[in-house]
């Protein structure tokens, strides 16, 4: 496709607002996707340029996570490596499937993934129920691949799902499940990214100047505190969701 100036000016300010609100609150791929979709990129463009952008910014929230010890580095074989397989999975799925088949599924899923988004729920509460190691390994293995899939066939609200899993099935407290699903969820970004590398689909100049105000959105948010900063992020996305629903019913 060709780019014009216009394409950066929708693309770029939406990717930094998708990082801030995936830093601060989860969910920030219901923004960060849409917004190349919203410039006319075709899906499979968007969808493999969009890993380029949110693994480069990912970096930034986990780095953070595993220095600030964030992390259960005993579950991290686990939801690494399936969150690998997973993704490389689903990558290769969504490049077999056809560009008017994305579209359609985005109308179901958007809405589901947005409810999960954007319901409060007490992730530790689950936590309180403490089971074995080796049921946590098997647990947070299975999610991991599952989510890892979506993730590279689709992604937005691949954190927020991960954590709702690691917190709710595999009971791990809240505070070390965040460090384990955004070590989890950039793994599965690298593994789909390479998956759409070789295929092609990146669009790089745009890519790298999303990947710039990706970063500095992570940056930013990560600094954020969560409570507040959930104020801002709740009506951002579903005007977001809406604009890109409209969009879809006029394209088909």
């Amino acid at each position: 496709m060709e780019l014009t100036i216009q394409t950066f000016l929708i693309v770029c300010p939406l990717i930094f607002l998708g990082s801030f609100v995936d830093a601060v609150a989860g969910g920030g791929g219901l923004i960060s996707l849409p917004a190349y979709l919203l410039a006319g990129v075709p899906m499979h463009n968007a969808i493999a340029t969009n890993k380029l952008s949110s693994a480069a910014g990912t970096v930034i929230s986990t780095a953070r996570l595993c220095k600030n010890r964030f992390v259960d580095w005993g579950l991290a074989v686990p939801c690494i490596s399936m969150a690998l397989l997973g993704s490389y999975i689903g990558a290769n799925l969504a490049l077999m499937a056809s560009d008017k088949l994305l579209k359609w599924m985005l109308i179901p899923v958007l809405p589901l993934v947005a409810f999960y988004v954007l319901k409060k729920k007490n992730l530790d509460s689950g936590a309180e129920q403490e089971i074995s190691r080796k049921k946590q390994w098997i647990l947070c293995g299975l999610a991991s691949l599952v989510v890892g899939c979506y993730d590279g066939f689709y992604g937005p609200g691949t954190g927020t799902f991960l954590l709702l899993l690691y917190t709710g099935v595999a009971k791990m407290k809240v505070a070390k499940a965040s460090g384990n699903m955004k070590l989890a969820n950039l793994s599965s970004n690298v593994a789909a990214l390479v998956v759409f590398l070789f295929s092609g689909k990146i669009i790089f100049p745009l890519g790298l100047a999303a990947a710039v105000f990706s970063i500095a959105g992570h940056y930013v948010g990560s600094g954020m505190v969560m409570k507040n900063g959930s104020r801002i992020v709740r009506p951002i996305i579903l005007v977001v969701i809406a604009l890109l629903f409209v969009k879809i019913i006029l394209d088909m």
